[in-house]
């Protein structure tokens, strides 16, 4: 690819800022501003003013169709292309776009999950523009960012009850920054999502069907070496990969995304991308882009691009850090302790919102990063606990420990690092390390949710603690506003939510068996570990009451959330065990057999030329092989009866739970039995590439 000049790059196939103040009039494009900036409704005249001019720019870049760009749940993105042209009276066609066009869309919404929103012959579905997402070019077409809800006005995608909880946090956040003298136009979230991701060859995942059809490995014995020696981790960047790299960066910039910080993850084959921070709804809409482009350029370089949570067992997974702030229209980060935290009172009142937050609603949090990908991860030694916990870091513990105490807190004066070397610089050290076990982690002036899995859409749980924290805003402005002794009344709230919520703050290490121990009888915390326990909790009443009241969701919504995302879960894992059966019966076992024969033939061979030859290494090896092929045929055909018995259930919990507890424990079983029978076969008679050629052939 042609590298250009990157300021000039940069945006150059986004309607922006920049193309709206150039192409709109004064009028319209102050109109709109207020619309984007202000949440003020959209006149008509405004789009299609608005959506004359997105024409014009489409067709000068080339674009011939138009599309909705949504979000259903089915967790990727969906598009349907209308093209400009409409018929002229002379034969001939003319190119058109009307406001209406822009404003609203008629996708068919039959066939997307909407767990009992609508029955299968109510087909209907509309798009609405969302324009506080810029409209884009993506192969020609025009894709502009919408909103998706069905005939009846429920939200059948994620970025409708995104905006919603943007929406209530923005109103809560308002309230407390007015008690403080301060009146402002938002207060809006952003985020800055760091993607992990593997790169294995794409001519080794075509042979591979459990990648083709799940994204990850089920079946494969280590290789001799995996991430033990920590050297692929911020080591140097091989050749192709960087070449894909650099085609990943030119096409994201060209789509006004902010791709800034590129390296190695531990794992081999595993890379990360990071973006710089944008508001929420945006940051959602560009990480979805960034995936879909991931995959697209990694072809391009004959590589794959996998973003399953887990598709190498035995090396780490990949997650998604989402890292999540507050600020107002002015720049102000509600987040920023400043230089003394102590005395910031307004800094100590937001974080003590988002500690409750976290704190009364931890099931909310954890089940909104819950998949049948990501439980391989959370709580395995590589990723956060699945046990939902905050990690403030020494200073900030000390202050809230001084507040809570009523005690003079003591600052803690910046170290300067010495090194030992007179020729390298010396700078302040940081008033606190990191904590790479905690799940909900501040780091300086914003927090970093870890738990977070590398396929996931981040609106989701971006979703659950914007409105997490509108709640507990909300009770701290209601029991603010309009008291006699302002600061009296702030110091005795913030001594009690941190006396009250102070369970949930811990700063040691979330690996060790005995901080669970410790959450669960101790502290009280919830320790939801797979999919099937967390996701039922969406319906807990305090749950449905806090979501409804905000207006994030309606109570049907709700239903359908928890019934799409169980059923999800059992489909991925009901498409993995047959994946596995399918391998055993058509692969495996037949592989394994020929193995056997060529070894009994070899036996026969050389005892009938000496029966002094003893065979050891083939007797032995056949003997063990023939032993696992009873094991692996037993045990598939246990995996057959389970996911048979998957069809007897009419209760989406229950079937969950089978899932969790029969299914998914001889998935494991089988696999056991086959990765051992792989280490005793020989390289050429093995039906699929071993971990070692997908680990490492790309380097």
């Amino acid at each position: 690819m042609e590298k250009q000049n990157v300021p000039e790059l940069f945006g150059s196939n986004v309607f922006d800022d920049r193309e709206m103040r150039s192409r709109l009039s004064a009028k319209v494009y102050s109109s709109l501003r207020k619309t984007i900036d202000e949440n003020v409704k959209l006149e008509s005249d405004v789009a299609e003013a608005v959506a004359q001019q997105m024409k014009e720019w489409a067709i000068e870049k080339g674009a011939t169709h138009f599309t909705h760009w949504f979000q259903p749940l089915t967790g990727v993105t969906a598009e349907k292309h209308d093209s400009f042209i409409s018929p002229s009276p002379d034969g001939g066609v003319i190119m058109e776009f009307s406001g209406k066009e822009l404003i609203k869309g008629e996708p068919d919404a039959s066939s997307f999950p909407s767990g009992g929103l609508r029955a299968t012959f109510e087909a209907r579905g509309y798009t609405a523009w969302d324009p506080t997402s810029y409209a884009f070019i993506k192969d020609h077409t025009l894709c502009i960012p919408t909103a998706f809800c069905s005939y009846a006005g429920d939200a059948l995608d994620k970025k409708t009850p995104l905006l919603r909880s943007m929406q209530a946090l923005n109103r809560q956040a308002k309230r407390i920054l007015k008690l403080f003298g301060k009146e402002v136009k938002y207060v809006r979230t952003s985020v800055g999502p760091e993607q992990e991701y593997f790169l294995i060859d794409k001519e080794m995942f075509e042979k591979r069907p459990d990648l083709v059809y799940t994204g990850r490995t089920l079946f494969g014995a280590m290789p001799p070496k995996g991430q033990e020696l920590d050297d692929h981790y911020f080591g140097v960047i091989k050749p192709r990969v960087t070449a894909f790299m650099e085609d990943l960066n030119q096409e994201l910039w060209k789509l006004g995304i902010l791709a800034k910080t590129e390296h190695n993850e531990v794992a081999p084959a595993q890379h990360e991308l990071a973006p710089i921070f944008s508001t929420t709804n945006v940051a959602t809409d560009t990480n979805q882009l960034t995936m879909e482009i991931m995959q697209r350029v990694a072809r391009k370089h004959d590589m794959v691009c996998l973003l399953h949570e887990k598709p190498f067992a035995g090396v780490n997974g990949s997650g998604k850090h989402n890292n999540w702030s507050m600020a107002t229209d002015n720049g102000t980060n509600l987040l920023s302790p400043g230089e003394t935290p102590y005395d910031n009172a307004q800094f100590l009142l937001f974080l003590c919102a988002v500690i409750q937050a976290v704190d009364d609603y931890q099931d909310l949090i954890r089940l909104s990063v819950a998949t049948a990908g990501n439980d391989h991860r959370l709580g395995a030694n590589e990723a956060p606990p699945a046990i939902i916990s905050v990690f403030l870091g020494d200073e900030l513990s000390a202050i809230l420990d001084a507040i809570k105490n009523d005690t003079p807190y003591e600052g803690k004066e910046k170290e300067i690092m010495k090194l030992g070397v007179h020729a390298l610089p010396r700078f302040s050290k940081d008033t606190t390390d990191r904590n790479r076990t905690s799940p909900f982690a501040f780091t300086g002036n914003k927090f970093e949710l870890r738990s977070l899995g590398s396929s996931n859409s981040i609106a989701c749980c971006n979703i659950m603690l914007n409105a997490a924290v509108a709640e507990s805003l909300k009770q701290y402005a209601d029991r603010l506003e309009g008291v006699a002794n302002f600061e009296d009344e702030l110091h005795d709230l913030i001594k009690e939510t941190i006396k009250k919520h102070e369970r949930i703050i811990f700063n040691g290490n979330g690996y060790s068996d005995e901080w669970v121990k410790e959450a669960t009888t101790v502290r009280g915390l919830s320790n939801l570990k797979t999919t099937a326990d967390a996701m039922p909790h969406l319906l807990d009443q305090k749950n449905v009451d806090m979501l409804i009241a905000h207006k994030v969701f309606t109570e049907t919504e709700l239903h359908s959330r928890c019934e799409i995302m169980l059923e999800n879960y059992c489909k991925t894992v009901n498409i993995e065990g047959h994946t596995m059966v399918d391998m055993v019966r058509k692969n495996y076992l037949p592989a394994i057999e020929n193995n056997l024969y060529s070894f009994a033939k070899t036996v026969s061979l050389m005892k009938s030329v000496s029966d002094k030859v003893k065979c050891q290494y083939e007797i032995k090896t056949m003997e063990r092989l023939s032993e696992l092929t009873d094991s692996i045929l037993e045990s598939v055909e246990s995996l057959e009866s389970a996911l048979e018995e998957l069809k007897s259930y009419d209760d989406i919990i229950k079937t969950s739970e089978a899932v969790r507890d029969n299914v998914i424990t001889k998935m494991d079983k089988l696999r056991s039995f086959v990765d051992e029978a792989e280490m005793l076969s020989s390289e050429k008679c093995w039906p699929f590439p071993s971990y070692g050629k997908l680990l490492f052939s790309v380097y």
